[in-house]
């Protein structure tokens, strides 16, 4: 089943993302692809992604399925109703910093593997999860899936999307990780000493507007209201793409897309390096997702997908390609297998 194209800056998220969630639920790869086709997916498709509507059906059921709102991320399950005894019992805390603070004590209660520390100096504040001694190592998106939920939640308190100063994960960059620069309003940065949310001092002193009545809506739509952040506006890796997809074939360099992004070569740089990239590697990301949509969707040569991608030979091309996946082109479109 073909799943329609979806725009990179709406609120999705690509199916290599979901397979490392579903990995970390101990799901089975064919299992995987039974959960995936009901929601309109191709299990193959290595290029697809699923809409808000679509990963927040496959979580509910997962949740409800496995008795666990973490997806077995942690050695003791988050039953079904902590995330809403959670938030009742930060609703009269007098503004974010109070109800951050009273977390970290309830997360300490609910499980065993982790605990939150704030930290705070003049300008910012730091919520970071600290692995409690002993503590088996969990895979990378346990850390991912906490930062989601407190970031959504103490937005949703706030009544804002709260922006972040950074968001740190120590695991190295993954394969999509721009998704997780989609996901968090702010700069994103991989192999740090610890997972974290870093944001400005003066929003945990707004004051918490949420009231019981509005705490059901909210669980209604759980994960949608917590996993997904919208971001203050489009990072510019995303905006870079997107100007890649309408200037290829022709050349790309920095100097033009700088001009056509209105902004100065140096803010440029300078932006992307905050967002943890570079724009090298965003071309170079965008060239390799394109590729492997073009081998795996489309009968084109490969010396003309070499040309759509703007290479200036054949030649170039394969070497890039066995530079992303490891193989040529061509032993990629006979395996018909995802890159390695």
């Amino acid at each position: 089943m073909e799943q329609a194209p979806t725009s990179p800056l709406s609120l999705s998220v690509s199916l290599a993302y979901v397979r490392a969630l579903l990995q970390a639920a101990e799901i089975s790869p064919a299992h995987a692809s039974q959960l995936l086709r009901p929601l309109g997916m191709d299990p193959d498709d290595t290029t697809a992604r699923l809409s808000e509507q679509q990963f927040a059906t496959l979580y509910r059921s997962l949740a409800v399925a496995l008795d666990d709102e973490m997806l077995r991320c942690f050695s003791r399950p988050l039953r079904p109703g902590t995330l809403k005894f959670t938030c009742l019992a930060l609703l009269d805390a007098k503004n974010l910093m109070v109800a951050v603070h009273r977390w970290s004590y309830l997360s300490r209660l609910m499980q065993d593997d982790f605990y939150l520390e704030v930290t705070t100096n003049e300008s910012t504040t730091r919520i970071a999860i600290v692995q409690a001694p002993g503590a088996p190592v969990r895979r990378a998106v346990a850390s991912d899936l906490m930062l989601k939920v407190i970031h959504g939640v103490a937005s949703w308190l706030a009544g804002q999307r709260l922006p972040l100063v950074r968001t740190d994960f120590p695991f190295p960059r993954p394969d999509f990780a721009a998704d997780h620069e989609l996901l968090y309003p702010g700069p994103v940065f991989f192999g740090q000493p610890q997972a974290a949310l870093t944001l400005d001092a003066a929003l945990l002193q707004l004051p918490i507007r949420r009231s019981k009545p509005e705490l059901d809506d909210f669980l209604h739509r759980a994960p949608e209201d917590w996993f997904f952040a919208t971001p203050r506006e489009p990072s510019l890796a995303l905006r870079l793409r997107d100007y890649l997809g309408e200037r290829l074939p022709r050349p790309a360099t920095a100097e033009n897309a700088a001009e056509a992004l209105h902004i100065s070569i140096r803010t440029l740089h300078r932006r992307l390096a905050d967002e943890g990239t570079s724009f090298q590697r965003v071309k170079d990301e965008f060239r390799r997702d394109r590729a492997l949509q073009l081998l795996t969707k489309s009968q084109a040569s490969i010396h003309l997908i070499s040309e759509q991608l703007g290479f200036d030979s054949t030649a170039s091309f394969h070497r890039a390609f066995r530079g992303w996946t490891g193989e040529t082109p061509g032993a990629f479109r006979s395996a018909g297998a995802p890159p390695r």
